[in-house]
């Protein structure tokens, strides 16, 4: 069951009770930003308004965003700001694997802007900020959750060689609505990035993301994970869109739970190795999941030995 649809541009008055959320800890949440703070790092918790915030930053974690708080391109789901970014900080991958290593991650994720403005779009950062988390943290994995690059090889080659246990691309909406959600992204486009990662690195983990409740239909959801499987991604995350703010496409459906356990079920059969699916799933909550299902630690074995199909129908914590 599903909650009954908006008209187009039309905004609900009030969430429903499944999508309420407990005030955050005002203690963790000070001592979090005081670190990062102290070590002049960005989240994409923050950033993006994530609705989870309240719970990793409890649990002393949260997902790093490098090169800026600023995006080069718009989408229309997305609160990042949009404009002219600062310059890249050098020592910026040494201050995040200094937080790393004092918030004692088993598992890190980062993430980034959009960096169309240099002549890598980023990718010497994220390489690098791989790297300095392996050195400083050697018993630490490391999700990274990239642009496209504007399908680039050269560029997604150089995040692949410094070796993240998982690569992330999101595609985030179906092909109908992929122009109005994300302008400036291809559909297709991000199905390649995915399919070359795997191509270029059969032992690293490829993961992608799903938003619901801007207008797909249940056809084009399932459609879109049978192109993630041919593009042979692992790991799958469904969640309910939120609209930050009024300047941003408006929520069309609030999609009931029973639904994202459906999609769940889908995904599984469909051969992903990890499917968390629900209203306040996103593409990093709780991310080190996927990695403990298929039974994988920093230096203990490679994607290509994790036995094909659906393995667990966990899902992430809501």
């Amino acid at each position: 069951m599903a909650a009954s649809p908006v008209q187009p541009g039309q905004v609900r008055a009030r969430k429903p009770d499944w999508l309420k959320k407990r005030i955050p800890d005002p203690q963790a949440m000070r001592e979090m930003r005081a670190l990062l703070d102290e070590l002049k790092l960005n989240t994409i918790c923050e950033e993006a308004g994530c609705p989870n915030i309240g719970e990793c930053w409890a649990q002393r974690t949260a997902t790093f965003l490098i090169l800026g708080d600023i995006c080069t391109r718009a989408c229309g789901f997305c609160d990042v700001k949009t404009g002219r970014p600062e310059p890249v900080n050098v020592a910026e991958p040494y201050h995040v694997a200094r937080a790393v290593k004092r918030l004692g991650l088993s598992h890190v994720v980062i993430t980034s802007p959009d960096r169309d403005d240099l002549p890598d779009k980023g990718s010497e950062q994220f390489a690098a900020t791989i790297r300095a988390v392996h050195r400083l943290c050697p018993g630490t994995t490391v999700e990274v959750l990239t642009s496209d690059f504007d399908g680039i090889d050269e560029h997604l080659i150089r995040v692949l060689d410094a070796d993240p246990e998982i690569f992330a691309h999101n595609v985030e909406t179906v092909p109908r609505l992929h122009r109005k959600v994300r302008p400036r992204f291809r559909y297709e486009r991000s199905l390649k990035v995915l399919a070359r990662a795997k191509e270029l690195r059969p032992d690293i983990y490829t993961k992608s993301n799903i938003m619901v409740g801007l207008g797909e239909r249940k056809d084009e959801v399932i459609q879109v994970m049978r192109d993630m499987r041919d593009a042979g991604c692992d790991f799958l995350t469904i969640g309910q869109y939120l609209q930050p703010s009024p300047k941003h496409l408006p929520v069309v459906e609030y999609v009931h739970p029973d639904v994202f356990e459906e999609y769940r079920a889908e995904a599984l059969a469909l051969g992903f190795l990890h499917v968390a699916s629900g209203p306040f799933v996103r593409s990093s909550f709780d991310a080190a999941t996927a990695l403990e299902v298929v039974g994988r630690k920093r230096g203990a074995g490679t994607g290509a030995e994790a036995p094909p199909g659906g393995i667990s129908d966990e899902t992430e914590r809501d």
